[in-house]
């Protein structure tokens, strides 16, 4: 066990050292930038699978960095959860490595996009493998930074205003995030989140406590986008190159968001009825407000902006829900959401590649002269609006059963609305994006180059394929560990130290 928990800390590692290979010498040979990062997100991807296996095969491993032992050194934890996430995290940045070899050619400095793109992935990987809340808040720093440059990569007016907004409100985010560790810590003495859920598992409820779990929804709210602390991701994701739209919003908001908010709330504070109830009321609020935000935009990749926005309030409502349905469902919601909305934006930056718009009414019969992006397109769209018998659907309905099953049958109405709303946004976007009639002024268009069809059709069929999970043994090694973590709530800790021995 001790041998096999020598993976986890290769996450970070291999990536760091793909950052800097790029960083010394793709400038001088310019073919190192796509070749180094499309290894390095293959060998995280393989190494994902690997840790998947592993946490069936041998449960949770821990990793204790320079040989120092839990809780006064740093922790590396790989559970069911950071399996979850870490497949979730590199099969996209895998697919987005891909598609930027042809996409990225139309900028200047591949080699910078790939460094700032393989140190995002760095920090995303480290906020997931983390078992001390401080390196936590490192890693997610590391991840965040990256991401502000490579909104403003393409160093237009509006990508700096965006980068520049999108830096100041998630900065804003990182302070509440690091007050509310400062209180933990000065109430608890550790660090070690295993540690601190013990700790406070043995001390009675504080003042303290409200104020720290005010400040996480507050600083995690920020960074996962919910309402209301969504105003900068309409602007930051339309304005980043397509890769990095589909990062941000596929993983990024997942990772630095979703998934360190459940960590801390379900497996170091403990969740109870009231703090269900707040994550509910704002996973209904997301997921209504940003539907109906969306409807309206004529822009591509804003309207799927404020989809994400949307979408993610499924999730939070589906984890809210605190029961093993409503846990399973908003996981799921969140692997899926991952797919068909990378695939989205990937969609939008090949249509934006060949015409040079994003406005949905320049546009028209696109189908005809991009028939790999137009069949792409109808697929991720059919799967964001749950329409059988993709993804999408699946993890819709699982989180609308269990609402139903908990007797909140307002939060399921409100899912179901806003999934017909999905629908008929959609719809439009079909209708006057790639369907209707042809117009002259795209008589000369023709499909994206290979490896951006690649990286699309590879997630399409993910999106065809994605209900299988429910009934097949991948659920019982994919999702059910990940659901599980979060089920045991504060006995995460015993789980950790159980691991360390």
């Amino acid at each position: 066990m001790i041998a096999i928990s020598h993976i986890i800390p290769l996450f970070v590692a291999i990536s760091l050292l793909g950052a800097f290979i790029i960083s010394i010498i793709g400038k001088r040979l310019k073919w190192i930038p796509d070749v180094i990062g499309n290894i390095t997100t293959l060998i995280l991807l393989g190494l994902s699978v690997l840790a998947m296996w592993t946490i069936v095969t041998k449960g949770t491993l821990v990793y204790s960095v320079g040989s120092w032992k839990l809780p006064i050194g740093i922790a590396l934890v790989l559970d069911g959860l950071t399996a979850f996430m870490l497949i979730t995290v590199n099969l996209i940045a895998f697919s987005v490595s891909i598609y930027s070899i042809s996409y990225m050619e139309r900028f200047t400095s591949k080699w910078k996009f790939y460094t700032l793109f393989l140190l995002m992935v760095a920090g995303m990987n480290g906020v997931v493998v983390s078992g001390d809340i401080f390196n936590l808040f490192v890693f997610l720093e590391i991840a965040s930074v990256a991401s502000y440059a490579l909104v403003a990569f393409g160093t237009e007016r509006h990508e700096l205003e965006a980068a520049f907004k999108y830096t100041v409100m998630s900065s804003v985010g990182s302070l509440f995030l690091l007050l509310g560790i400062v209180f933990l810590y000065s109430y608890t003495s550790t660090l070690n989140m295993a540690d601190m859920a013990n700790i406070l598992a043995q001390k009675s409820a504080s003042n303290i406590i409200i104020m720290v779990i005010v400040l996480f929804i507050t600083g995690f709210g920020l960074k996962a986008a919910l309402v209301p602390f969504h105003a900068w991701l309409p602007d930051a994701h339309p304005s980043a190159p397509a890769p990095i739209s589909a990062m941000l919003s596929g993983v990024l908001i997942k990772s630095l968001g979703i998934y360190t908010l459940c960590r801390i709330f379900y497996n170091v504070i403990g969740i109870n009825p009231t703090l269900s109830s707040i994550l509910m009321i704002l996973g209904t609020l997301s997921m209504v407000i940003g539907v109906f935000l969306a409807i309206g935009q004529w822009d591509f990749k804003r309207l799927l902006a404020y989809h994400s926005i949307s979408q993610i309030g499924y999730v939070i409502l589906g984890i809210g829900l605190g029961t093993p349905l409503g846990i399973i469902g908003g996981l799921f919601h969140l692997f899926n959401h991952s797919v068909f909305k990378s695939l989205l934006f990937l969609n939008s930056g090949a249509v934006e590649y060949a015409t040079g718009t994003r406005d949905l009414k320049k546009m028209g019969g696109l189908i005809a002269k991009m028939p790999v992006t137009g069949t792409t397109s109808l697929v991720a769209s059919m799967s964001i609006a749950g329409i059988p018998p993709f993804n999408g659907f699946w993890s819709k309905l699982i989180i609308i059963i269990a609402a139903v099953q908990a007797n909140r049958l307002g939060y399921a109405f409100w899912a179901v609305l806003a999934s017909i709303l999905t629908l008929a946004s959609f719809t439009k976007v079909m209708k006057y994006a790639f369907f209707g009639k042809p117009r002259k002024r795209w008589s000369e268009v023709k499909e994206v180059p290979i490896f951006m069809k690649l990286a699309m059709v590879t997630l399409a069929i993910i999106c065809v394929i994605g209900g299988v999970l429910l009934i097949s043994n991948i659920n019982q090694i994919f999702l059910k560990p990940a659901s599980d973590v979060l089920l045991e709530g504060t006995k995460y800790a015993d789980i950790v130290f159980k691991g360390i021995q």
